[in-house]
Formats: C-alpha cells, structure tokens, sequence
C-alpha cells in the first residue's frame, strides 16, 4: 500500500486564499504531472472542504493516460472518495460540475453511516481510523492511494505517519492571510 500526498502551496505556505475558496496553484507542467499522478492511483481522496471549494474534482484528459488506466483494469479516473465529518454531503450544490464528472463517487464519514450511501455516491465508509480504513481499501485492491488535498486531512495523515510520498509543488505566488 502507497499514499502519496499531492500539494501544491503558495510561497507563503497557504493551500488556499485566506479568505476560503479555490487557489488555482500552479501551471499547464503541474496539471501534466497531476493527471500522471491520478493515472497511478487505485483511488483518490478529497476533503469535503476541498470539493466545496472547487465544486468538482480534477479528472485525467490525456488519451495516453486514459489508455494505461484501461490496460490495466482499471476505471478511466480513479474512483473519489470525499472525507467528510457528516454523514451526507452537507452544502454540496447539485449544480456542481462534480455531479456531471465521469467518477464514481465514494463517501467517507466519521458520523455514522446511514442506511445506504448519500444520493450520487456509489459506496460509503465508516471512519474508525486511517489505518483501518487503508487496510480496508488495500485488501479490496486499492493499494495505491492519492491524497488529493484538505489541509485538515492532510494533516491528519502526516500527523499519523501514513503518507509514504509526499509530491509538492512550491508556486511562486503570495496568498497572505493570518495563517501563512
């Protein structure tokens, strides 16, 4: 099992405006290696923060791309599973770009489970622990997790010792804020 952690931060260390929102961090070479990345992986996980902020998700283009994932098996993008303390997608706009992206969409709660996953999610997972849940993934085959961003969950998982890689991208912006 691998969980890469992909970021990209300001020079100022922010992950996001001050103010809340999307940071559109780098360029057309990091949007290249980010699809190679989304490539590699059996699943990719999100903060539900992250997708309220952009309101989709980052998805494969390069035909090339599409082709590995296809010879292998695999789903042409990663299935994506979003990391809420909710146990439904609470301020998720059904107008949302996200609704209409080819992805099987995943939620994770560390609430309780409902009954059946949240309209416009294929699965759901309980919240234990990280461990248990890479355990979990790892013995349904999903050996090669992306951990797309959330700095709560990011750091979650540092703070456990469970990210094997860490793929940074420094931009050389300024965002500010109190917290930079």
């Amino acid at each position: 099992m691998t969980l890469r952690l992909v970021l990209a931060v300001s020079l100022d260390g922010r992950l996001a405006p001050p103010a809340g929102g999307a940071a559109q961090l780098g360029g057309a070479g990091d949007r290249r290696v980010l699809e190679e990345v989304l490539a590699w992986a059996d699943v990719a996980v999100v903060g539900a923060g992250t997708v309220r902020a952009h309101g989709c998700s980052c998805l494969i283009h390069r035909p090339e791309l599409l082709q590995q994932r296809q010879s292998r098996g695999q789903s042409p993008q990663p299935p994506l599973l979003i990391v809420s303390r909710q146990p439904r997608p609470v301020g998720f706009d059904r107008s949302w770009r996200l609704w209409g992206q080819p992805l099987q969409l995943w939620w994770l709660s560390s609430a309780p489970l409902l009954p059946a996953p949240p309209a416009g999610f294929e699965r759901q997972f309980a919240l234990e622990s990280w461990q248990g849940l890479l355990d979990q993934l790892n013995s349904e085959g999903y050996q090669r997790v992306l951990l797309l961003g959330g700095a709560q969950l990011a750091a979650a998982l540092l703070d456990e010792d469970l990210v094997d890689e860490l793929q940074l991208t420094i931009c050389p912006l300024l965002l500010g804020g109190e917290h930079s």
